[in-house]
């Protein structure tokens, strides 16, 4: 029965706040905890307040808008399988876990099933994402059931390395990671199928013994690693990423046929919609194009549209295509190499909006008011035709009067719209203050015969800057439609920073004498104000880092709880579906919002299963950027292998108790300085500071600092590269340190070698 208007309801106390947090864990948003206890809408500006002292107090913690007890897990959690227990069952630990904060890490049962499915049965050393729930609790101690939803990463049985040739027959295997750089392997005569020294192969690990080399046997042959094609293929086996279609799916793509009008599928072949993309990009997901708005009532106004593949037509749900494009998650860009999500016939053929050619797409028709807002949208699954293929250079250069013989036909009825409605789409981004900081990206040039040439930063041209306005004004839109009529979605999120990090800035900021407001909401515009202050300062480097690295990671979740980068309260991506499985699922549920059958999310898609495939995609995307990431940084050694030596200047981008990180101005290349290699004095990490001091003299290197340095060693298989400092640091007062934490451990004093690279 209804509560009546005048009935009062108690506020809840913190005891019973926390127990129904408790008994909750994970599902205890405000609106769940406002409507278990019945509060009215203006009960809610004083839970929130409550909330954020329990925060503040340690006795709650957030994660993704939900509030639970500290130290316990998610419904999904991302686990390695450690050992079996005496019963023989399965035990996992969580990959990410704060034992400082928390203690040692909980333990999960990993329920065996008797008929697994593909990618179900999971061993020992596998990394896999668990649906867990509370077992029960020894000693304090919480004890967790998980059931595998997907092994991610398999127990590491085979390695990668450069074969080196032995006189007598057979070689070593040199490993390729740094982790198990000094771990070799004998490859027996009989064993090596012929590899050639200096060739990167791998090989499966066949016997351990107690004494000498283990032995293994090669079972792949990559290439020389003179080639550059075999750098990128030392990530790709390294991070397991499925790299070749199957029969099945190859065949699933050879038979698709090109979209037509049949099904209800709109004619919008008259519009002049055009793509723009980078100079060498070999496919073309997206479309755009602007127009006044003819209605009175938005006089100055635009209608923007935005025409995405439609992907949708050609992969169906669990068809061969579908769960290959699961399973790889998104596609992988390395600099000589595209590793594909699709193969090229749906990705570089059906899919892509070539100019003149007949396309299917599904596109979104956006009402714009003069001052940027958009006031109404309406999405259609059409057949188009682009007008003009242009690349990002070219388009500016039309926008700024220099037209070529494609952009000048078009540039006062098309390409001027779109600039005239971009000019109004960024007042309204201006006024919602996303995130806004300044981190420029280098782009890797390679030369014909596939050896680096330079490393460039990209100049950043108002066309980037419209196509990616456009492309979030339609993920908005996206969102906003399967959340009216009630279809399920994944969304794409992005938490606000955890209280950790915010008091880690704002310890930083007091050092340089600037505050952080406290007590208030957390909102972009708060760290805007930060990087507003210090621009063009000699700390502008420093603090921009230090606010990059105080912001969470952001994911995919079936569960919304806003993108705070961006300052939006509900975003999904609609726009690369061709290169997203996120951007494919939203794709078929706006079908299913549009009553299409033709391609449409199932029916029995739900909440709990989509985000299961958030989980996993989720961690598809971390795996294709350290994989991106690593391949740059083992070409860069490369190249710069044959400059021992060399001095170079760069910035200080880590600080750690074992050294500094390094980053050069020239390639963007990471290296590290052993601590003990730092000058003439004792130097301490100050964690609060992010720097070393030393101890006797106060000479400091700081994050964000200008260094110069020497080349002294480069390992190019694994991407290292060690450096000596040639300048010394600025000029400071000895600083007590301030507790345990900072003090300086052994990997300030050990050896002089070469660690893991800095990660995050």
């Amino acid at each position: 029965m209804a509560r009546s208007k005048q009935t009062s309801v108690p506020f809840p106390t913190r005891e019973q706040l926390l127990a129904f947090i408790k008994d909750n864990a994970g599902k205890a948003g405000t609106r769940e905890i406002a409507r278990a206890f019945g509060l009215k809408n203006a009960d809610r500006v004083q839970l929130k307040r409550v909330l954020r002292e329990l925060t503040d107090d340690g006795a709650v913690e957030s994660r993704r808008k939900k509030h639970h007890k500290p130290g316990t897990l998610p419904s999904v959690t991302l686990a390695d399988i450690i050992e079996r227990d005496r019963d023989g069952e399965l035990v996992a630990v969580p990959s990410e876990w704060d034992e400082e904060a928390h203690g040692e890490s909980p333990r999960i049962l990993v329920a065996t099933l008797r008929k697994a499915r593909p990618g179900e049965a999971a061993g020992i050393g596998d990394r896999a994402l668990l649906r867990v729930e509370k077992l029960t609790e020894r000693e304090g101690r919480i004890i967790y059931s998980g059931r595998v939803i997907k092994v991610l990463d398999r127990a590491k049985k085979r390695m990668l390395g450069i074969f080196r040739a032995l006189p007598g027959g057979g070689g070593r295997l040199i490993p390729v990671d740094k982790k198990s750089l000094g771990r070799e392997l004998s490859i027996p005569p009989h064993a090596t199928m012929d590899a050639q020294d200096g060739e990167l192969v791998a090989a499966d690990v066949s016997k351990e013994g107690r004494f000498g080399l283990p032995t293994g046997k090669v079972k792949e042959r990559l290439g020389s690693l003179k080639n550059e094609r075999a750098v990128s293929l030392i990530a790709i086996h390294a991070h397991g990423i499925p790299h070749v279609f199957s029969r099945d799916v190859l065949a699933e793509a050879d038979a698709a046929k090109p979209a037509d009008l049949s099904g209800g599928r709109e004619d919008w072949r008259q519009l002049p919609l055009v793509t723009i993309d980078p100079a060498d990009a070999k496919d073309h997901d997206d479309a755009v194009h602007a127009e006044p708005d003819a209605n009175p009532d938005n006089r100055g106004g635009h209608v923007v549209t935005v025409a995405i593949a439609d992907v949708a037509h050609y992969v169906r749900p669990g068809s061969a295509l579908d769960r290959e494009a699961l399973d790889r998650g998104n596609s992988v860009y390395f600099p000589d190499r595209v590793v594909p999500m699709l193969p090229e016939r749906i990705s570089n053929d059906l899919c892509s909006l070539k100019p003149n050619v007949d396309r299917a797409a599904l596109a979104v028709r956006m009402v714009i008011a003069p001052d940027g807002r958009k006031r109404s949208h309406s999405f259609h699954r059409v057949l188009i035709r682009s007008a003009a293929k242009l690349h990002y250079a070219q388009a500016q250069d039309a926008f700024d009067g220099r037209t070529d013989d494609i952009t000048g036909p078009i540039k006062v009825p098309v390409l001027d719209p779109l600039y005239a409605a971009y000019r109004a789409v960024k007042k309204a981004r201006d006024q919602r203050a996303p995130l806004d900081l300044d981190l420029p990206e280098r782009k890797i040039l390679l030369k014909p015969d596939g050896t680096l040439d330079r490393v460039i930063i990209p100049q950043r041209l108002d066309a980037h800057r419209l196509i990616e306005e456009f492309m979030i004004l339609a993920n908005v839109a996206a969102a906003e439609t399967l959340e009216r009529a009630g279809v399920p979605l994944i969304y794409r999120v992005h938490d606000e920073p955890s209280l950790e990090k915010v008091e880690a800035l704002r310890d930083l900021l007091r050092t340089l004498d600037m505050s952080f407001p406290k007590g208030s909401v957390l909102q972009p515009s708060l760290f805007n104000n930060v990087l507003d202050r210090v621009t063009g300062t000699e700390t502008e480097t420093l603090v921009n880092e230090v606010v990059l690295r105080s912001q969470a990671q952001a994911e995919y979740s079936a569960e919304n709880y806003g993108h705070f980068g961006l300052a939006l309260r509900r975003y999904a991506h609609f726009t690369s579906p061709i290169r997203r499985y996120a951007d494919l699922i939203v794709h078929r549920g706006l079908l299913r919002a549009l009553k299409l059958k033709d391609g449409a999310l199932p029916d029995a898609a739900d909440i709990k299963g989509l985000n299961e495939i958030s989980a996993r995609i989720s961690a598809a995307e971390r795996r294709a950027m350290a994989a991106e990431r690593e391949t740059t940084d083992r070409l860069i050694a490369h190249h710069l292998a044959d400059r021992i030596g060399a001095i170079f200047e760069g910035r200080i981008a880590g600080v750690t108790r074992a050294g500094l990180f390094v980053k050069l101005d020239e390639t963007g290349a990471d290296g590290f300085i052993p601590a003990r290699t730092i000058g003439d004095d004792y130097f301490q990490y100050h964690e609060d500071r992010h720097a070393m001091i030393g101890r006797s003299t106060g000479e400091t290197y700081r994050l964000g600092d200008s260094v110069t340095v020497k080349l002294v060693e480069a390992i190019p298989v694994a991407g290292a590269l060690r450096f000596e400092l040639m300048s010394a640091g600025k000029a400071g007062k000895r600083v007590a340190l301030r507790s345990t934490r900072s003090r300086p451990g052994r990997d300030a004093r050990r050896e002089d070698r070469m660690p893991r690279k800095r990660r995050g």
